[in-house]
């Protein structure tokens, strides 16, 4: 474990990250362990929580579906008595949902998208907010998109449950404000990786080109012509949960090199 420390980042911080035993919310489970919190994770992939526990054993970690309210319930009982407390949520869990024109989409798929994207937050804030009442630390982190601020075709269901997210994040901060509690939402852009890889494979069929004009087209409408890095996502979710960032909320914060349009 490679301590890492930031300015004003509070030891022994009460931290829980939903689908955070790989990608991003691995990258900000660690960040966040390395710097001194006490986090506890949820993930419903097998292999990912097995992975974590090995390499992380200083990550407390549970089997959820966030699409699944009772499981969500059955996480937040043991991550309340692993962590005796919370300051922190960060709802990190989503999918890529489906890549096609709307009269194409199942309506299963549709479905899939909102359950995890939209209600899945919904569950982890309902058992989240009573104990961050506790905290006089208090932040939500709820993780959006890009596909928040603008137009994303052919991911229409994904678009729309992270516009929902940049929604409910803005009137959570009003809602919760006079209890302390933050709330932003942070908007990933392009970020290497394997969920990238295969948006961009799905992209390419759908439009029938091939992989190497579909990423050329991607990165030329990145002002930086780069991707980002998942660690630049968890220095974003850091920061907010230090002194520097708490005068920030009901912000959608873009963390994407500058991404033009989609």
């Amino acid at each position: 474990m490679n301590k890492r420390k930031m300015r004003g980042f509070k030891e022994g911080l009460k931290v829980v990250i939903s689908a955070g035993a790989s990608g991003i919310g691995r990258t900000i489970a660690e960040t966040f362990a390395d710097r001194g919190a006490n986090v506890h994770i949820c993930d419903i992939d097998d292999a990912a929580l097995e992975s974590l526990s090995k390499k992380r054993p200083d990550i407390g970690f549970f089997k959820a579906d966030v699409a699944d309210e009772n499981e969500v319930n059955a996480w937040f009982d043991a991550a309340e008595i692993a962590l005796g407390g919370l300051d922190v949520l960060v709802n990190n869990a989503g999918v890529a949902g489906p890549t096609a024109p709307i009269d194409k989409i199942n309506p299963n798929d549709w479905r899939k998208t909102i359950d995890i994207n939209l209600n899945g937050h919904f569950y982890c804030l309902q058992r989240a907010v009573p104990l961050l009442k506790k905290s006089d630390v208090a932040s939500i982190i709820n993780l959006s998109s890009v596909a928040g601020r603008l137009g994303f075709p052919l991911r229409t269901p994904y678009a729309a449950t992270k516009w929902g997210i940049v929604g409910l994040t803005q009137s959570l901060a009003r809602d919760l404000g006079p209890f302390g509690i933050r709330v932003n939402a942070i908007q990933p852009g392009a970020v290497e990786g394997a969920r990238f890889e295969n948006v961009l494979n799905a992209r390419a069929e759908a439009k029938d080109e091939n992989y190497a004009t579909v990423r050329t087209e991607a990165l030329e409408k990145i002002s930086l012509r780069k991707t980002v890095s998942e660690q630049d996502i968890a220095e974003m979710a850091a920061f907010l949960c230090t002194p520097m960032g708490a005068s920030i909320t009901g912000q959608a914060l873009s963390i994407c090199a500058g991404v033009e349009d989609i």
